[in-house]
């Protein structure tokens, strides 16, 4: 989705990844890494953990914000996959075969960003878990093949109609459609990684009980976000 002429996005293009010792913690499974190598923000083409289904347990990766990366796309195309609608998951040429063959991830992280209008200007909001606990969003994962015949992953968050939630039909233009990441519940998480039917999987995706959602202002910082990838 395209950045408002604010600069604030239209669409949950920006969230905050967790730390490697809360993906232990609360995800049951861990990065073969030493350290946090990632943004404290995600943002397009950022690296950010994700967890897979492995052959007997979960497995975290490290992947790219976004479907198809735009070192993917041909010159000159500008095409962003960072949110899969989900009325048309078994359409899109982007999302069709990931979600038709059951490549489903999840997507950990402890807030994501929408616009709030209610000022009558577009102000960041950070929403998250009123625990204050990680939480993981569903998403779509695609394995890509590297020259030096290594293998790369990148991913995209699947969103919902949003218009009668309590919380997130707060943000957004007030002439747009209400839209919210799919918050899956801790209990689902293995049940949603190992779901191969899609429609079986789109019983997953219902909207997350507002009462156990909390949201703030989070005003942008004024130098923006960084714009190198790291993946």
């Amino acid at each position: 989705m395209a950045l408002s002429i604010h600069g604030i996005p239209n669409m949950c293009v920006n969230f905050v990844p967790p730390t490697r010792q809360q993906i232990k913690e609360y995800f049951s499974t861990e990065l073969a890494i030493e350290h946090d190598a990632w943004p404290a923000e995600t943002w397009q083409d950022y690296a950010a953990p994700l967890i897979a289904a492995g052959e007997n347990a979960r497995r975290a990766l490290m992947g790219s914000y976004g479907m198809i990366p735009k070192r993917r796309l041909p010159e000159g195309v500008r095409y962003s996959t960072m949110n899969a609608r989900s009325e048309t998951l078994g359409e899109t040429r982007s999302f069709r075969q990931p979600w038709l063959r059951g490549q489903l991830c999840l997507v950990p992280m402890t807030g994501f960003f929408e616009p709030n209008y209610e000022s009558g200007r577009p102000v960041r909001w950070r929403i998250g878990m009123e625990s204050g606990e990680p939480f993981a969003v569903a998403g779509l994962i695609r394995a890509w093949r590297e020259a030096d015949e290594g293998v790369s992953y990148s991913f995209t968050q699947i969103t919902i109609n949003a218009d009668d939630h309590p919380l997130m039909r707060r943000f957004h233009k007030p002439d747009d459609e209400k839209r919210s990441l799919v918050i899956v519940p801790p209990g689902e998480y293995d049940a949603w990684l190992a779901c191969k039917d899609p429609e079986l999987a789109r019983s997953f995706l219902r909207p997350f009980p507002a009462a156990l959602m909390t949201a703030q202002a989070a005003p942008i910082a004024a130098s923006g976000p960084q714009t190198a990838s790291l993946f």
